[in-house]
Protein backbone atom coordinates (compact mmCIF):
# COMPACT_ATOMS: atom_id res chain seq x y z
CA UNK A 1 0.00 0.00 0.00
CA UNK A 2 1.39 3.32 -1.07
CA UNK A 3 2.24 5.93 1.59
CA UNK A 4 -0.51 8.11 -0.09
CA UNK A 5 -3.44 5.53 -0.17
CA UNK A 6 -2.53 5.06 3.30
CA UNK A 7 -2.99 8.74 3.52
CA UNK A 8 -6.17 8.80 2.35
CA UNK A 9 -7.67 5.75 3.87
CA UNK A 10 -6.88 7.25 7.51
CA UNK A 11 -8.04 10.82 6.95
CA UNK A 12 -11.73 9.08 4.92
CA UNK A 13 -11.45 6.83 7.78
CA UNK A 14 -11.00 8.96 10.92
CA UNK A 15 -13.49 11.44 9.41
CA UNK A 16 -16.30 8.44 8.85
CA UNK A 17 -15.48 7.64 11.90
CA UNK A 18 -16.20 11.16 13.97
CA UNK A 19 -19.56 11.83 11.65
CA UNK A 20 -20.95 8.20 12.36
CA UNK A 21 -20.37 8.44 16.39
CA UNK A 22 -21.14 12.30 16.44
CA UNK A 23 -24.77 11.25 14.92
CA UNK A 24 -24.94 8.10 17.06
CA UNK A 25 -24.21 9.52 19.97
CA UNK A 26 -26.67 12.69 19.30
CA UNK A 27 -29.74 9.71 18.28
CA UNK A 28 -28.89 8.27 21.27
CA UNK A 29 -29.28 11.37 23.57
CA UNK A 30 -32.64 11.81 21.60
CA UNK A 31 -32.64 15.70 21.26
CA UNK A 32 -34.98 17.81 20.01
CA UNK A 33 -33.75 18.22 16.79
CA UNK A 34 -33.49 14.55 16.04
CA UNK A 35 -36.89 13.62 17.24
CA UNK A 36 -38.72 16.35 15.37
CA UNK A 37 -36.71 14.63 12.00
CA UNK A 38 -37.77 11.50 12.64
CA UNK A 39 -40.89 12.69 12.82
CA UNK A 40 -40.78 14.67 9.75
CA UNK A 41 -39.16 11.45 7.84
CA UNK A 42 -42.18 8.89 9.50
CA UNK A 43 -39.58 7.21 11.43
CA UNK A 44 -40.69 5.74 15.07
CA UNK A 45 -38.55 7.57 17.48
CA UNK A 46 -37.10 3.91 18.48
CA UNK A 47 -35.32 3.78 15.09
CA UNK A 48 -33.24 6.67 16.99
CA UNK A 49 -31.51 4.17 19.51
CA UNK A 50 -31.26 1.58 16.56
CA UNK A 51 -29.17 3.90 14.22
CA UNK A 52 -27.48 5.39 17.34
CA UNK A 53 -25.97 1.87 18.68
CA UNK A 54 -25.34 0.62 15.47
CA UNK A 55 -23.02 3.12 14.38
CA UNK A 56 -21.39 3.02 17.62
CA UNK A 57 -20.44 -0.67 16.97
CA UNK A 58 -19.41 0.20 13.28
CA UNK A 59 -17.24 2.67 14.52
CA UNK A 60 -15.47 -0.02 17.04
CA UNK A 61 -15.52 -2.43 14.03
CA UNK A 62 -13.76 0.08 11.23
CA UNK A 63 -11.18 1.33 13.77
CA UNK A 64 -10.05 -2.00 15.52
CA UNK A 65 -7.48 -4.20 13.69
CA UNK A 66 -8.16 -7.26 12.07
CA UNK A 67 -12.20 -8.68 11.98
CA UNK A 68 -12.28 -8.10 8.11
CA UNK A 69 -15.74 -9.75 7.88
CA UNK A 70 -17.24 -7.34 10.73
CA UNK A 71 -15.25 -4.49 8.82
CA UNK A 72 -17.19 -5.45 5.64
CA UNK A 73 -20.82 -5.27 7.66
CA UNK A 74 -19.90 -2.39 8.94
CA UNK A 75 -18.85 -0.74 6.00
CA UNK A 76 -22.25 -1.92 4.27
CA UNK A 77 -24.43 -0.78 7.19
CA UNK A 78 -22.80 2.86 6.90
CA UNK A 79 -23.77 2.79 3.41
CA UNK A 80 -27.35 1.23 3.62
CA UNK A 81 -28.57 3.81 6.76
CA UNK A 82 -26.95 7.01 4.84
CA UNK A 83 -28.37 5.88 1.34
CA UNK A 84 -31.48 4.94 3.39
CA UNK A 85 -31.32 8.62 4.81
CA UNK A 86 -30.83 10.54 1.40
CA UNK A 87 -33.65 8.47 -0.06
CA UNK A 88 -35.70 9.26 3.22
CA UNK A 89 -35.06 13.29 2.81
CA UNK A 90 -35.87 13.27 -0.66
CA UNK A 91 -38.87 11.44 -0.49
CA UNK A 92 -39.74 14.18 1.62
CA UNK A 93 -39.16 17.18 -0.41
CA UNK A 94 -36.11 18.26 1.93
CA UNK A 95 -33.40 19.91 0.15
CA UNK A 96 -29.78 20.06 -0.25
CA UNK A 97 -28.88 21.11 3.24
CA UNK A 98 -30.63 18.03 4.76
CA UNK A 99 -28.64 15.77 2.01
CA UNK A 100 -25.30 16.83 2.68
CA UNK A 101 -24.30 14.89 5.83
CA UNK A 102 -25.95 11.80 4.62
CA UNK A 103 -23.84 12.05 1.30
CA UNK A 104 -20.60 13.16 2.67
CA UNK A 105 -20.63 10.09 4.92
CA UNK A 106 -21.20 7.96 1.98
CA UNK A 107 -18.58 9.28 0.41
CA UNK A 108 -16.19 8.72 3.44
CA UNK A 109 -17.62 5.53 3.76
CA UNK A 110 -16.29 4.60 -0.24
CA UNK A 111 -13.13 5.99 -0.10
CA UNK A 112 -12.28 4.22 3.56
CA UNK A 113 -13.74 0.71 2.33
CA UNK A 114 -11.82 1.23 -1.09
CA UNK A 115 -8.30 2.47 0.77
CA UNK A 116 -8.32 -0.09 3.32
CA UNK A 117 -5.16 -2.21 3.71
CA UNK A 118 -5.04 -5.53 3.19
CA UNK A 119 -4.59 -6.42 6.71
CA UNK A 120 -8.22 -5.07 7.20
CA UNK A 121 -10.21 -6.79 4.12
CA UNK A 122 -11.97 -9.99 4.46
CA UNK A 123 -10.17 -12.99 4.98
CA UNK A 124 -6.71 -11.08 4.93
CA UNK A 125 -5.50 -13.14 7.76
CA UNK A 126 -6.21 -16.72 5.93
CA UNK A 127 -3.86 -15.26 2.86
CA UNK A 128 -1.00 -14.41 5.11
Amino acid sequence: MTKRNKIIYWIATLWLALGMASTGIVQLIQNKEEIEMMKHLGYPLYFLTLLGVWKLLGVIAILIPKFGLLKEWAYAGFFFAMSGAVVSHLACGDGAKELFGPLLLIVLTIFSWYYRPAERKCFSELKS
